[in-house]
């Protein structure tokens, strides 16, 4: 009896044996064939780490290769929920909320989910770094990142743009170069052991290309220069805004540009679009009499008038079909000379009647208005130019004195380079190189002419007249003690919402070159609504004479410097 049921007994043990070794072989068959994959891809996760590896954001220089943006290294800050118990994550909120200024429901909010790694705060500043580390908290991690700096903080702020957090170009430069700066990233696999420690970073790395370099037509003296003047005349006028645009008339290089308002690049997230804006590229307005230059230079080149032929201005008012022009003063007979000397609407509007609508129309499109420059940035708008077809009886009194038109600042600088090169209008362009790290050239640019509007004969003609704006005429205030200069002074009204032109509302400009003799800068300055003075030669007309003076005695110090570098370099050694 007893070994029947010591029998039974191991044969049961022997079948539930069997029977196990069914399932696990089952098992084992099932895990193989239909989850081998996914438990795999577990185990991959667990033991290899793929990082990605960022690469260094190419570096922004001025002419004199003086850097505008930078990559510095800052911290990161991350947690790991899975690893921090959750009586502790209360305090590890409340003690980080205050140093990373953020929202304590929002940190709750990241701490909760179920993961292994999360950001909480991005690019921290150095004392917010310091501030978390002496809290020595559990489950909270570092990580080093690379972000933009901007050591001129407001310095050409809308022509250089920014970055943003993960160093993608959002504006200006930043963004029309992007390609370029940014370069491609590259990878790690690191093997880890069960602990997660990093055991392997041999032969399974990929290094990132670093991005490449920008060299800027911008001099960064110039530009300081340019942004220190506009900055004055927008405070002391109480302007809605402002632009000035410096330039190369022979090359077409932007040595200067700068608007107002502005903003520090290096805090990019607290400003709105309206600081943002290039205002030289982007923003139309009517020009003015600065526009005269165009139908002075027409007038001469067509063959139709000499300098010294007489115009009577009728005394300050000139009907045109329905509409009565005025001058600023009273003016009986100019010469023409004299008629852009002192800016007269109505000796000019005469002029312009003779030409013709059509040739008026044929130079305004060969001095630039009406189309892109192209300029190398975002946000050049073309203007605005109706054809003749579209005027009406009176644009023949508005046009040729700056109405009825929309320019930009830039478009401005570059029609007066026409007059002071000799006549040939060149593409702007801001951006002369783009290099590797090691300094080696990938792409360099040069000046292009776009086309010759006026002759050599004709562009000196109008310069002469040009100097006697400024030392006879409407721009004496842009006159210098020790360099001469040529100019045009423009205030025009601003269209109200209902179409008609306001009587307190005014665009102040003034567009000129220096030296007289030989050109080496151009310059538009713009001013929107300044307030109580509005003209262009008392508001804008100084603002071209500090910048001129400061940046001509720039270039004279910096030549003078070069040449006693050179003698002493051709000095015998012992």
């Amino acid at each position: 009896m007893y070994i029947a049921n010591y029998n039974r007994k191991t044969e049961a043990v022997f079948i539930l044996c069997i029977f196990f070794l069914i399932f696990c072989i089952a098992r084992l068959l099932y895990i193989q064939f239909f989850r081998s994959e996914y438990l795999a891809s577990v185990a991959r996760k667990q033991h290899n780490l793929f990082i990605e590896l960022e690469p260094r954001r190419g570096v922004i220089y001025d002419a004199n290769l003086k850097p505008q943006a930078v990559n510095i290294s800052v911290d990161s800050v991350y947690a790991t929920p899975r690893d921090i118990k959750e009586k502790d994550k209360q305090l590890i909120i409340e003690k980080l909320a205050p140093v990373l200024n953020a929202d304590q429901a929002s940190l709750k909010e990241k701490m909760s989910k179920d993961k292994s790694f999360i950001w909480l705060a991005r690019k921290i500043t150095t004392e917010q770094s310091e501030a978390i580390r002496k809290l020595n908290l559990k489950g909270i991690g570092f990580i080093k990142e690379s972000k933009r700096c901007y050591p001129n903080t407001y310095l050409a702020s809308q022509v250089i743009g920014f970055a943003g957090l993960d160093n993608a170009g959002l504006e200006g430069l930043e963004l029309t170069y992007d390609k370029y700066l940014k370069g491609e990233p590259g990878w790690a696999f690191i093997l880890r052991d069960a602990r997660q420690k990093r055991l392997d970073l041999q032969n399974n790395t990929f290094l990132p290309k670093d991005g490449y370099d920008l060299v800027l037509t911008i001099d960064e003296v110039i530009q300081y220069i340019a942004e220190r003047e506009l900055d004055k005349a927008f405070n002391a006028y109480h302007a809605k805004a402002g632009s000035i645009v410096v330039m190369n008339p022979f090359t077409g290089e932007i040595l200067a540009m700068a608007n107002r308002p502005t903003f520090d690049l290096n805090e990019y997230i607290s400003v709105n679009n309206d600081q943002r804006r290039n205002r030289s590229v982007c923003d139309l307005f009517e020009p003015g009499s600065v526009f005269k230059i165009v139908t002075a230079s027409s007038a001469i080149e067509e063959k139709r008038v000499n300098e010294e032929d007489k115009f009577f201005c009728e005394n300050g008012a000139y009907r045109v079909a329905n509409h009565i022009l005025h001058d600023h003063q009273k003016h009986g007979i100019l010469t023409f000379r004299e008629v852009i000397e002192q800016s007269s609407n109505i000796g000019t509007t005469k002029i312009a009647q003779m030409l013709g609508a059509d040739i008026i129309y044929h130079y305004v499109r060969l001095f630039g208005f009406g189309s892109k420059l192209g300029i190398d940035m975002p946000g050049e708008i073309s203007g605005m130019i109706k054809e003749p077809r579209f005027w009406s009886k009176t644009s023949i009194g508005a046009v040729p004195i700056g109405h009825e038109v929309g320019v930009t600042a830039l478009q401005l600088a570059s029609a007066v380079s026409v007059i002071a090169n000799g006549g040939q209008l060149m593409k702007p362009y801001i951006v002369s190189e783009i290099k590797d790290k090691y300094g080696q050239n990938i792409s360099k640019f040069t000046s292009r002419v776009l086309r010759r509007v006026i002759s050599a004969d004709t562009a000196l003609r109008v310069k002469k007249i040009l100097a006697g704006v400024v030392v006879r005429g409407t721009g004496k205030l842009a006159k210098m003690a020790n360099f001469t200069a040529a100019g045009k002074t423009g205030t025009a009204q601003k269209l109200e919402p209902n179409g008609s032109y306001s009587h307190g509302k005014f665009i102040a400009s003034f567009i000129g070159f220096a030296p007289v003799e030989n050109p080496v800068i151009a310059i538009a300055v713009v001013l929107d609504e300044p307030r109580p003075a509005y003209f262009g030669g008392v508001v804008s007309a100084p603002v071209f004479k500090n910048v001129s003076e400061d940046v001509l005695r720039y270039y004279k110090a910096a030549q003078t410097f070069k040449q006693t570098t050179d003698l002493d370099d051709t000095k015998p050694t012992d």
